[in-house]
């Protein structure tokens, strides 16, 4: 007898189906540059064993080119926003691409301290230079009714990349950190090429009209208080989010957990986005965005509070759980909010505004949760962390009552002439 599909296995292939459908040729191109760069992520991720194992340096050292890495970033989202604004989303891409590319190959060749710690920071400011125009490039290509939906499976792919770079960067370390370097910085420049050949320009064409660039600037940004809330908002929502990576291994080492128990814990958080950030985003699309934003502020907070009462690797994967859940809910949600707020010709300053905001809270973050745990202890921490995410839910309750319940088509679609740009070879 022909094999008949069972019921499930059809119901998961519809979901799959529609989760994927309806996006243009061009997003699946920037997408598939997207999971390519994070393939290749490897420096990112060894980088503080590389500096004291390899190199010598001491733990203060290498926190200090982490800083100046964090700075970099800071620095570069605003100037990319711009950028993708005046030169387009295509050129930014590629100048952020090609640097990022020839400064971590060149990192791995620095030994002095000070030219590695400089060239971190360049690398820094290279590798999120490219993040405002990724972003505003999926706003105009993708309908607005399909935004989330096309953020979430832009997240995903980071998130699946990371996963697999971040497993492969151990194996890759023990044979030569330098391999690592050049594997990371020749990815980059595959990356590059495939921008260069297969993406065309999106910005709207009207940004190109003399003078167009000029009509939204920086002030433009920061007097627009609505929008300058949301930001401040998301600050403390990533501040809590950085916990996972700074506050959390710490805490669990001084209650004597070992390395490989915070890494089974963490890695919690990896296999879950892969495996429910597509689902998820089908059920929560198309609701309303001001309960969603308010419901993840509280999870995070509340997710990063129930450590404090973990005594077992148990509870803290369930704390890593309900976090993770927040995390999944956050990032298109509130990536899609930005775009909703952001006047098509200041898409890049607006996205290079908000990626400002996880970078200064990556600054912020280590040396917070090192003073509080130091100072007060753990428990402290994750307190702080509960009554932050609940401040963050309040001020998205508040805040996210001004806005209008459906997006007007001036703000969310993509010009005529621009699909017709975005359409050409």
């Amino acid at each position: 007898m022909p094999y008949v599909p069972s019921a499930s296995y059809a119901r998961v292939r519809r979901v799959v189906r529609e989760s994927v459908s309806g996006m243009p040729r061009e997003f699946w191109w920037l997408w598939t540059s997207t999971l390519v760069n994070r393939l290749g992520a490897f420096v990112a991720t060894f980088m503080a064993l590389y500096l004291t194992l390899d190199r010598g340096y001491s733990a203060t050292y290498a926190g200090l080119v982490a800083s100046l890495h964090g700075l970099g970033g800071v620095v570069s989202s605003l100037v990319a926003g711009v950028m993708t604004d005046r030169l387009g989303r295509r050129p930014t891409l590629l100048v952020a691409q090609a640097s990022t590319a020839v400064s971590v190959v060149l990192l791995g060749f620095m030994h002095h301290p000070v030219a590695i710690a400089a060239v971190a920071f360049l690398v820094g400011m290279a590798s999120n230079a490219s993040r405002p125009a990724v972003q505003a490039m999926l706003a105009d290509i993708v309908r607005p009714e399909d935004r989330v939906r096309a953020f979430s499976l832009n997240y995903w792919a980071v998130n699946l990349g990371f996963a697999v770079s971040s497993m492969a960067a151990g194996f890759i370390a023990e044979y030569s950190y330098r391999a690592g370097f050049l594997i990371e910085g020749g990815m980059t420049a595959a990356c590059a090429v495939l921008i260069f050949l297969k993406l065309p320009e999106s910005r709207p064409v009207q940004d190109a009209e003399p003078g167009g660039e000029d009509a939204v600037g920086l002030g433009t940004v920061l007097r627009d208080g609505r929008f300058m809330g949301v930001v401040g908002l998301s600050f403390l929502v990533a501040v809590v989010f950085q916990q996972g990576f700074v506050g959390l291994p710490v805490a669990m080492g001084q209650a004597g957990f070992s390395p490989a128990d915070y890494g089974f814990a963490i890695g919690v958080n990896g296999v879950l986005i892969v495996a429910l950030q597509i689902p998820v985003t089908r059920f929560i699309e198309h609701r309303d965005t001001r309960r969603l934003l308010v419901l993840s502020s509280l999870l995070a907070g509340y997710g990063f509070g129930l450590t404090a009462f973990a005594g077992s690797v148990g509870v803290f994967v369930l704390a890593v759980c309900v976090w993770t859940l927040a995390e999944i809910v956050n990032a298109p949600t509130q990536t899609a909010l930005v775009v909703r707020l952001s006047p098509v010709r200041g898409r890049g300053r607006y996205q290079g505004m908000y990626t400002m905001s996880w970078s200064v809270a990556a600054l912020v973050a280590p040396l917070g949760s090192g003073f509080v745990i130091d100072r007060y202890g753990a428990a402290w921490l994750w307190g702080l962390c509960a009554v932050v995410g609940t401040v963050a839910a309040a001020g998205y309750g508040v805040l996210m009552r001004r806005l209008p319940e459906e997006e007007a088509p001036a703000v969310g679609s993509v010009p005529a002439a621009a699909k017709a740009e975005v359409g050409k070879a």
